[in-house]
């Protein structure tokens, strides 16, 4: 690769980028590219199909982003235009990441005129569509579940998309969504006939598969985890048990400086638990995981964003995708069984510059797992034993209990087949 491409402070300006993109670029504060923005730009700009090899943190939704837009306004479409033909799609694995990119491409095309819809489930269809309906749509930000319902309702048609990003590959391999992305990729122009970003935060031969089927001679970029994962994140593992750990959850969110804290734990049920808890013991708190009402969930994370909530309890749900500035403390209540996800926890924060801290728990039970951490990152954690005062009992619960246990429903959502028919007119 030139050298041109793989300068990690390369400036945005250097590209020839469209007047309104630029403006708005400069609005963010922006002026250098991250490596993953340098060194993809340098080709996604020219029309070449790219796979990525990046994690969170690290730049790669601007970078697609940049790319889209770009193309969107420099090749603007004259005629009249059906309403529910989307020029650019972009699917992701959670409504969190859905919601979060498109925010992300409100703020860089404002000055674009570019009509962004979203389509995640647990939000109101009707209302979806409404956005839809609006006027012609030119990016749908997308999870897959939710956009093969339009897509078989005959509400939205993908036969114009023009580039395709698909986003944590990896992440949909996990949870199951690839035949719905295989369905949708199917619908959408061949490969030939689009520009298709892939982004992963690893390169499994799954994913590596999928490269070869949806892009067309893509130009591969990888982005190691070590250059973001830890450079502005100060790291320490308390050895303690697992009696002992509420108490020091609670004496080290007591302590100051903790003023925007996320609490990583691994089993909804367990979140749960914690959340109530520290709810209990007069701590302002929210809860984010999978069994949370979309609505609530939405709620929840921009009180934490806001201020009005000190602490935010989540599962692996909150631990790719959202950027939300200024979070003090990433706290592993539970080590993550996979490496990767270790990385993803902590990248919440330290970020844009920030010095940020992340404290990680390791019992009996779980300690096995720093090893394979400690190769993901290159290096030896700090591992130390909690001083006295910060296993002091926390006081007694002054607050009713607030999280319950949802009511179980069977919403589990299946591929259902092809429909390729083209949505009517709608002004």
């Amino acid at each position: 690769m030139d050298n041109e491409a793989s300068d990690q402070r390369l400036k945005f300006a250097a590209f020839d980028l469209v007047e309104p993109l630029n403006k708005a670029i400069a609005d963010l504060g922006f002026e250098y590219c991250t490596p993953i923005q340098a060194q993809s730009l340098h080709y996604t700009l020219k029309g070449n199909d790219v796979t990525g090899r990046a994690q969170t943190g690290t730049g790669k939704t601007a970078a697609f982003l940049i790319t889209i837009i770009n193309d969107l306004v420099s090749n603007p479409i004259e005629e009249e235009r059906y309403v529910a033909e989307p020029r650019a799609l972009i699917i992701a694995p959670t409504r969190e990441l859905v919601m979060q990119i498109a925010n992300d491409a409100q703020d860089l095309s404002k000055y674009a005129d570019l009509h962004v819809v979203t389509m995640v489930g647990g939000e109101d269809y009707q209302k979806q569509l409404r956005a839809l309906d609006k006027r012609p749509v030119d990016i749908v930000v997308a999870t897959p579940g939710r956009l093969i319902d339009f897509v078989q309702n005959d509400q939205v048609y993908l036969g114009l998309v023009e580039l395709m990003v698909i986003d944590e590959a990896d992440r949909m391999l996990d949870m199951g969504f690839i035949p719905q992305v295989r369905s949708i990729v199917a619908r959408c122009p061949a490969k030939e006939c689009r520009q298709t970003l892939l982004f992963s935060a690893t390169f499994t031969p799954e994913v590596l598969e999928l490269t070869k089927r949806w892009a067309m001679d893509p130009v591969m970029i990888e982005i190691e985890p070590t250059q973001v994962a830890t450079d502005t994140i100060d790291q320490v593992v308390y050895l303690v048990t697992a009696e002992d750990k509420y108490k020091l959850l609670y004496n080290l969110i007591a302590e100051a400086g903790a003023d925007k804290v996320i609490v990583f734990n691994n089993r909804r049920d367990q979140v749960r638990k914690l959340a109530d808890s520290l709810h209990r013991n007069g701590v302002s708190c929210g809860l984010l995981s999978g069994e949370v009402a979309q609505n609530k969930r939405v709620q929840t994370l921009e009180a934490f964003r806001e201020g009005k909530l000190q602490v935010l309890v989540a599962t692996d749900v909150a631990g790719r995708g959202l950027h939300i500035d200024d979070v003090s403390h990433v706290i592993n209540y539970s080590l993550p069984e996979e490496a990767e996800d270790y990385v993803h926890r902590i990248g919440r924060t330290g970020r844009a510059g920030n010095v940020g801290t992340s404290i990680s728990f390791a019992c009996e039970d779980d300690s096995f797992l720093l090893p394979n951490i400690e190769e993901k990152l290159g290096r030896k954690l700090t591992c130390i034993h909690p001083d006295e005062h910060l296993l002091a009992a926390p006081p007694a619960f002054e607050r009713a209990s607030r999280f319950k246990a949802p009511p179980k429903t069977g919403n589990d959502r299946k591929d259902r087949g092809s429909s390729s028919s083209r949505p009517p007119r709608r002004r």
